[in-house]
């Protein structure tokens, strides 16, 4: 097993695992949640265990518009990752940790501390998520190929507070060129929250239950016209199904 810990911190999701890995060992929510029957605050996997209750879950976040606000809180969330999920330990271990872009220096003073002071890695390397892709990417091109000749890709990173388009030219980030929209899959989870609660059930309150649906139904359309006029002749079906049998 590799000692370099792989941990994509993001706002909605973490993705852990080890370097040279092809899959995550673990993608759970980067949260706490509590039951309305309960009083103990719960991490990570425990989320996702089949004896939860989704239902009425106050949830605490670490992160807010894409930044990490709240240290501890991530520490905890971290703590049950690596320790119960990776089963690894940091002393032993190099941490490659994916930050958003612009991350301010508050935040990366915070980061260093929590990685070196209170979970006791080694050493730390921080990559921003476009660079690693077009890394990935890369990997992937012909000798021959436009792209492998020219070095440079666009990378659009849809995250949970914000979209970012980066270009990439040999695998450095133009910081410069970066565009940033504030419009993420939060925005999508609140705007499918009103859809069902004004509908059917108010399910305002209920960011789990809400989250899970979409991670299972929803998809990235690539042909957007074609895409609604299946979604049209499906919902004319499924009338004529139900009112005439």
């Amino acid at each position: 097993m590799s000692n370099v810990v792989v941990l994509d911190n993001g706002g909605g999701l973490i993705k852990a695992g080890f370097g040279g890995d092809r899959d995550p060992v673990a993608v759970v929510p980067n949260c706490l949640g509590r039951p309305s029957s309960s009083k103990k605050w719960l991490a990570a996997d425990q989320l996702l265990a089949a004896d939860f209750e989704i239902a009425a879950v106050s949830i605490r976040r670490p992160f807010d518009r894409g930044y990490l606000i709240n240290p501890d809180l991530q520490k905890e969330i971290w703590d049950r990752v690596i320790g119960s999920l990776l089963r690894t330990d940091p002393s032993t271990s190099s941490l490659l940790l994916v930050e958003p872009l612009f991350n301010p220096p508050a935040i990366q003073r915070a980061t260093d501390e929590l990685v070196f002071e209170d979970l006791g890695f080694q050493s730390l390397f921080v990559a921003d998520a476009p660079s690693l892709v077009h890394l990935y990417e890369a990997s992937r091109w012909t000798a021959d190929g436009l792209a492998a000749m020219a070095q440079c890709s666009l990378v659009v990173d849809c995250g949970f507070s914000f979209t970012h388009t980066a270009p990439v030219v040999q695998n450095f980030t133009l910081n410069y060129g970066v565009r940033r929209l504030d419009l993420g899959g939060k925005a999508l989870t609140n705007y499918l929250k009103e859809l069902v609660s004004y509908r059917s059930i108010n399910l305002m309150d209920e960011t789990l239950i809400i989250d899970d649906a979409k991670e299972k139904l929803c998809f990235v359309s690539l042909d957007v016209p074609k895409d609604l006029h299946l979604a049209r002749l499906e919902s004319r079906c499924n009338f004529f199904s139900v009112d005439y049998g």
